[in-house]
């Protein structure tokens, strides 16, 4: 009886012992699970954050050459059916002078497209006072290039010139306000760009998205400028 006791007694406390080990790992594999999963929430909020942040941006990307590609298509028809129809003048084409505020206008997209490159000059060297002084300054000059467009405008019609007037003028007058309402657009994403570079920033992420985006609008004001150039030939010189 006695060695059967304690041969009981002996099984009883391998049976605890083996319980204690069993809820001891399990105790431990928990806190493993609970650690890994914080050290996991960690991780995947920098991965979402430039994950998502990628993509806008190439989406906005994509999105401007989209949108350039439907401009140039639009002023290739236009300068297409100007030079058709300059081919097949009539004694209706009438051409005339260009005012002096034609010129002004040259000017003002001509420095407004140096002063952006002076600004992503400045803003990728990271001289963010330099950049938000440049990019105020290109958004100045395109508005005062709308001023003086018009000013244009009002000049013919104190000439008597109208749309109708003849085939040249009505070409005068439906490219160069194509040509401004374009530019206002730009005027427009040029004002977003000024406010957000306003504060400048100790963010490295911050500072590459101020970058990314004044180089994609970069693209478009340039772009303004070319046409802009485009048209004061054929207008001034090809009629």
């Amino acid at each position: 009886m006695k060695a059967g006791t304690a041969e009981t007694n002996i099984g009883k406390r391998k049976a605890c012992q083996k319980a204690h080990t069993s809820s001891g790992r399990g105790a431990g594999g928990g806190q493993q699970n609970r650690g890994g999963g914080g050290g996991d929430n960690d991780f995947p909020r920098n991965d979402y954050s430039e994950k998502t942040e990628a993509p806008a941006f190439n989406k906005f990307r994509i999105a401007m050459w989209f949108f350039l590609l439907v401009v140039l298509m639009t002023f290739s028809v236009l300068i297409g059916a100007y030079i058709f129809t300059y081919n097949n003048s009539t004694p209706e084409w009438k051409p005339f002078n260009l005012p002096v505020q034609v010129w002004i206008s040259t000017f003002l997209i001509l420095v407004s497209s140096l002063a952006y490159s002076i600004a992503e000059m400045a803003l990728n060297g990271e001289n963010q006072r330099k950049a938000k002084i440049w990019l105020l300054a290109t958004t100045v000059l395109g508005a005062i290039f709308i001023s003086s467009q018009i000013l244009l405008w009002l000049a013919l019609v104190r000439r008597g010139v109208y749309v109708q007037s003849n085939p040249y003028a009505g070409f005068f007058y439906i490219m160069t306000a194509v040509h401004a309402a374009h530019v206002i657009g730009g005027i427009i994403i040029l004002g977003y760009i000024v406010l957000r570079t306003w504060q400048p920033t100790d963010s490295a992420a911050e500072l590459e998205k101020r970058k990314s985006i004044s180089k994609t609008v970069g693209w478009y004001w340039h772009c303004m400028g070319m046409l802009w150039l485009i048209l004061f030939f054929l207008l001034g010189f090809y009629k």
